[in-house]
């Protein structure tokens, strides 16, 4: 039986399967640093939104052929990404489209854009932590008021605030 990783034929143009090598890294990157942070259980719905809001951001931080600096941890550039102010679905959204132009229809582009279709379209149940204005800082969010939100909503500010506990 043939891998489903494979192109076509049973390989890629030199014979060997195709391996999604940059986004294996990035998820593997995500999961270290959510792990070393120890803010949620690992296999929690709340790790797997973080691990995949973070790797989407690791991987679509790097040039579509592969990291530009040899790998070098660029925590700065992903707070930036991740960060509260920023819109990070639309820079999500235009990085992959931007790369499925460029000719990405490899695995690993596969796998970045179900990741997002993941956290754009599961819906979760947790504190509004958008709701709170200049007046509540320093008040407990009160976590019994829960509203419906997309998972990225929940893996964002997880995985920015594990960047920075790092």
């Amino acid at each position: 039986m043939l891998p489903e990783s494979t192109n076509g034929t049973g390989g890629t143009s030199g014979g060997g399967l195709a391996v999604p090598m940059a986004w294996l890294c990035a998820e593997y990157l995500a999961d270290e640093v959510l792990r070393a942070a120890a803010l949620v259980a690992p296999g929690s719905l709340e790790y797997r939104a973080g691990l995949q809001a973070l790797a989407l951001t690791v991987h679509l931080s790097e040039e579509p052929a592969g990291p530009a600096d040899g790998g070098a941890w660029r925590i700065d550039e992903w707070l930036r990404h991740t960060a509260y102010d920023r819109p990070w679905p639309p820079w999500v959204e235009e990085r992959l489209a931007a790369r499925r132009e460029a000719g990405g229809d490899g695995p690993d582009q596969t796998l970045a854009e179900t990741a997002w279709r993941h956290l754009r379209d599961t819906w979760v149940r947790a504190a509004d932590l958008d709701d709170r204005s200049a007046d509540d800082v320093g008040c407990p969010v009160d976590e019994d008021e829960q509203i419906w939100l997309p998972a990225w909503k929940l893996g964002l500010p997880l995985a920015h605030l594990s960047l920075h506990l790092r």
